[in-house]
């Protein structure tokens, strides 16, 4: 039986009230996603996966946090694991470390070759609809999605004011949404 959103959200609630079940049930339901998350943003696996853990130990500390407020659980936690990674890329490279040589090609989990043709589909459609937009836009996205950069390194990048920078993400995820929707 599938998991759905609104399952996600009665693990949350029931973690919030120190649920140890409700938060391996949700580890489950939600690692191999997460733990992609991580990896896209840390480009290596141990550390993806350490970076995981600590992902799930701030949902456990601050799953009262959560509140369904029309924002998906799911977008909740994809934003816990992102920017776990993106404070982790950060001390690596303030550190001055390269966090260790890693195949740019490593897959995000042990996928059969069915679930690696779909995921080559979804990520040569995203590509096409990233190269749908302005290229600076693409490239800000790119910037901020994949190589873990903040709006403000972005809009000093691009020689933009910071809210200049976020009307870009902003419009340009729904340019993308728009179009991976067709």
């Amino acid at each position: 039986m599938a998991t759905t959103l609104a399952d996600i959200e009665d693990m949350i609630a029931r973690i919030a009230l120190g649920d140890r079940r409700a938060f391996s049930d949700l580890y489950d339901a939600t690692s191999a996603k997460l733990f992609g998350t991580c990896l896209r943003v840390l480009k290596d696996k141990a550390v993806a996966e350490d970076v995981l853990q600590e992902a799930y130990m701030k949902v456990w500390r601050h799953a009262d946090r959560y509140a369904s407020n029309g924002i998906s659980p799911m977008t909740w936690l994809i934003t816990i694991a992102r920017n776990s990674a993106i404070d982790r890329l950060r001390r690596i490279r303030a550190a001055g470390e390269t966090g260790g040589a890693v195949d740019e090609n490593l897959p995000a989990s042990d996928l059969n070759p069915e679930q690696t043709a779909i995921a080559k589909s979804e990520a040569g459609r995203i590509a096409a609809c990233l190269n749908e937009l302005e290229p600076d836009r693409s490239n800000a996205v790119r910037g901020a999605y994949l190589d873990g950069l903040s709006y403000a390194d972005l809009a000093a990048q691009f020689n933009v004011p910071l809210n200049t920078m976020r009307t870009w993400l902003r419009r340009s995820l729904q340019s993308l949404r728009e179009c991976m929707a067709q």
